[in-house]
């Protein structure tokens, strides 16, 4: 069994207070700070440990013993409060930080002050929605940093029926099926011998344009 990992979550606005309890919610422990009284108290019933302090204060994170969390979550909207906690963070040698940024230079700063990663929650929604709207037969969709993403689709007219192997999807379009799923089944991953069916949802990854391409055709 999977260790239990160790996440602080600093800054608990709209994302950062749902991020909290979702982690709580998949067995981590969460440790979640943030400076608002009225904040802390309305959130005290729906997470087990929650704490009022000044996150960019490094004496005060550090009596918390954020240093030995295994990641630390800076969530806050506030872009000087936000740089100053991650930089206290990077001092305490947190091994992996994740940010919230709040526009492209923010997101640019906060990299160069040491962020491992950085998370763009309204921007990466709008992306995430424009791709499923443009491409119609797109159920869900994730894309990486280096152009490669992942989608949800339906099986594409010429592809029903027949092995993956003996199919031209991926010469034709360029992509990958990792997984099928069929109505009322768990996803499978896909082999050159499983036979996707009409109705049945698959999972491909790619180039983002590939993979867009491919999800407009089924």
């Amino acid at each position: 069994m999977a260790s239990t990992r160790h996440v602080v979550v600093l800054g608990l606005g709209r994302f950062g207070g749902s991020l909290a309890a979702a982690l709580q919610e998949r067995g981590v422990d969460v440790l979640a700070i943030d400076n608002s009284p009225e904040t802390v108290q309305s959130l005290a019933d729906e997470l087990a440990y929650v704490v009022r302090a000044d996150t960019t204060d490094a004496d005060a994170l550090s009596q918390l013993d954020v240093q030995s969390r295994d990641i630390a979550v800076v969530a806050m909207t506030d872009v000087q409060a936000s740089l100053l906690t991650l930089t206290v963070l990077t001092e305490l040698g947190v091994p992996e930080i994740w940010a919230k940024a709040k526009d492209l230079q923010h997101a640019r700063v906060l990299r160069r002050l040491g962020a491992h990663h950085v998370v763009q929650p309204e921007r990466d929604l709008g992306l995430r929605v424009s791709h499923m709207l443009v491409a119609g037969h797109m159920q869900d969709y994730i894309e990486f940093e280096d152009g490669f993403s992942f989608a949800k689709t339906d099986v594409p007219s010429d592809a029903v029926g027949k092995p993956l192997g003996e199919s031209t999807i991926r010469s034709k379009y360029g992509i990958t099926v990792v997984a099928v799923k069929r109505a009322g089944a768990d996803f499978e991953y896909a082999t050159e011998k499983t036979v996707p069916h009409r109705g049945d949802t698959l999972i491909v990854s790619g180039k983002t344009a590939l993979v867009e391409r491919f999800a407009e055709s089924s």
